[in-house]
């Protein structure tokens, strides 16, 4: 093979005893009496002797003839091979690599002191690798994962470059690491006890009262983890990172659950630690504005998922971030998407003129005396129409949802909906033992068809999970699976729940867009509830706004057209945004920046003229 080119087996695809071996009989290596693809134990039978049963296979790269033949990748009936040309520009050896045809990461993030360092990239991708490696948990192998070498040679590797100082540290045990992780609904498998527990057993910096008031966990210090909401959870995780004292905090998406309030606080939070005591921060996000808002620097990260990763060299937030939507970086020379993520700028849609589809009354629900409540004014939902829900977390917006799906009884206000509704909760728990495309197959009688392929699974690359376990799933593939059972139903009303959670930005838009067309084309009604502030815009036609006190009431108003929602949901939060000049993307203005104080003064918290100075 040539050696710009990797083979990669995903052992949890490659099936053997559903084969006939395709991959090895048609290679044509193969057929001329060269071992390229053979039996993986045959390759390495000391290190991973034969158990019984068919075996999966492993590919020589050295003998393969790379992706200009590829023959075996479309044999292969369950997609586990990958032949792939790497970029021409890549001419260094990987950071690691996992062992023979398995994943590679290229390059590595460089944490400075006192700096937020951002990462951008699709889910799967390596920036877990590239922390895990920074973190000390996994040694670099430099791609020599059968003779891996010492930590000497890895310090040699990188001798002269930003990372130098910082791996010396690393292998002197000089540098203390907090890590938040990525899915805060696993915590309470992991812990028992309450919130103050955890965040107090961890303040090594003695600012848990500080943290705890900033992020407004008072209401549930107290409170078991296991009975926690999803934002509350992700903000708990937030403190019980932040209190610890380290050198280096690796903060693995930030934004989940939160609200556009919450996710700038921890954002100013984030940046006054690491300007405190010349701390290293490193923060994976998906969540533009934020990110934009949060970093010093970014780290570009593209490839292949699952097969091999790149990291570039840092670059400025705001050039890395608008290279990435492009898919074309400047400095490397490399295009990464063949088409650019365009962030559509158009002026507010008009209010949507669709006949009536629903009307509820207004409604109140109490969930007892000194508990939350919540009061709705009476509205309605028009057929032919997105309709965007906003507002902060712990206001009633799921609780709402859950009134209109019959899930819960209203106190006042009799809910006669009429309706057969398709409901995508907030928490995605798929739990059955089935694999995904039996699981889709049972919810619609479309599924495989040409139309249903074209509209729901491509849009949401399923493609390469259909016959993953849902129980084997990540928080991200979780989340596609759900959104597609939730479409795949013949409904009145569609009501998603936080769609874009754990999705990347790629996903999102993909995501978006979807939902969009497969409503356009229906002649469907959507409810769409979720802080991604593009996403909402997209989608929405009209929007209805929550606001009040988290925890203790909440106020549902009528449904209104797009501007007014937005800066009446914006001015709530005190946050205005701007579009930046070259893609149109959202940028939250810097507080008490001249352009924040104007757009204030006029009322236009989002649709202000197109500028990206502050």
């Amino acid at each position: 093979m040539a050696e710009d080119s990797i083979a990669v087996v995903d052992l949890d695809r490659c099936q053997p005893d559903r084969c006939n071996y395709e991959c090895m009989n048609f290679c044509p290596p193969n057929r001329t009496g060269k071992e390229c693809i053979v039996p993986r134990e045959d390759r390495y039978e000391e290190n991973e002797p034969y158990e019984g049963g068919p075996k999966q296979v492993s590919i020589s790269e050295e003998i393969c003839l790379g992706e200009t033949c590829g023959i075996c990748v479309e044999k292969c009936p369950f997609d586990a091979i990958e032949i792939i040309n790497l970029p021409q520009e890549l001419d260094e050896e990987p950071a690691h690599r996992y062992g023979e045809n398995a994943f590679s990461l290229y390059g590595l993030p460089a944490p400075q002191d006192g700096r937020v360092t951002g990462i951008l990239g699709p889910n799967g991708i390596g920036k877990t690798t590239a922390v895990r490696i920074l973190a000390g948990e996994i040694e670099p192998n430099l791609g020599r994962y059968a003779d891996p070498p010492d930590f000497e040679e890895v310090l040699d590797e990188y001798r002269g470059t930003e990372l130098q100082n910082y791996l010396e540290a690393l292998r002197d045990d000089e540098v203390t690491v907090a890590r938040k992780p990525q899915y805060v609904d696993k915590i309470p498998d992991t812990f028992s006890g309450n919130t103050r527990q955890l965040i107090e057993g961890v303040d090594e910096r003695g600012v848990a009262d500080d943290l705890v008031e900033r992020l407004n966990i008072a209401p549930v210090i107290d409170q078991d983890i296991d009975t926690l909401s999803g934002g509350e959870l992700q903000r708990v995780a937030l403190a019980a990172t932040l209190v610890r004292d380290a050198d280096f905090y690796f903060l693995d998406e930030i934004t989940p659950y939160l609200d556009i309030g919450q996710r700038v606080e921890a954002a100013r939070l984030i940046r006054e630690l690491a300007e405190d005591g010349d701390r290293s921060m490193l923060v994976v996000e998906h969540d533009l504005a934020i990110l934009d808002l949060l970093a010093d620097t970014l780290h570009v990260a593209y490839g292949r998922p699952g097969a091999f990763g790149v990291v570039t060299t840092p670059k400025s937030t705001k050039n890395g971030i608008n290279e990435y939507l492009k898919g074309y970086l400047e400095n490397e020379n490399m295009r990464i998407r063949q088409q650019a993520i365009q962030f559509e700028e158009h002026a507010p849609r008009t209010t949507a003129r669709g006949d009536v589809l629903v009307e509820y009354p207004a409604m109140r629900k109490s969930y007892g005396e000194g508990e939350f409540s919540l009061e709705v004014d009476a509205g309605e939902i028009r057929t032919n129409e997105v309709l965007g829900i906003v507002g902060p977390n712990g206001i009633g917006k799921s609780t709402f949802a859950k009134l209109l799906t019959g899930r819960l009884e209203a106190d006042e206000g009799e809910v006669d909906v009429d309706l057969d509704i398709s409901y995508k909760p907030q928490y995605v728990e798929i739990d059955q033992p089935m694999r995904v495309d039996a699981f889709l197959s049972s919810i619609t009688d479309d599924f495989g068809s040409s139309y249903w392929t074209t509209e729901i699974a491509q849009p949401l690359q399923l493609e390469r999970i259909m016959e993953q376990n849902l129980t084997d799933l990540s928080g991200g593939e979780r989340q596609r699976v759900a959104i597609a059972a939730c479409l795949s139903k013949e409904a009145d009303l569609y009501l998603l729940d936080e769609p874009s959670a754990h999705l990347d930005v790629e996903q999102r838009v993909l995501a978006t867009r979807a939902i969009r067309r497969y409503t356009e084309n229906h002649g469907a009604t959507a409810m769409v509830i979720d802080h991604d502030i593009y996403m909402i815009d997209l989608l929405a036609d009209r929007l209805q706004v929550f606001d009040g006190v988290s925890a203790e009431y909440g106020h549902a108003g009528q449904p209104v057209g797009m501007r007014a929602g937005m800066n009446q949901f914006l001015a709530n939060l005190d946050v205005t945004f701007r579009r930046d000049q070259r893609t149109g993307r959202p940028r939250i203005n810097k507080p008490g920046s001249q352009l924040d104080r104007e757009q204030k003064k006029a009322g236009e918290y989002y649709y202000a003229p197109n500028t990206d100075e502050e």
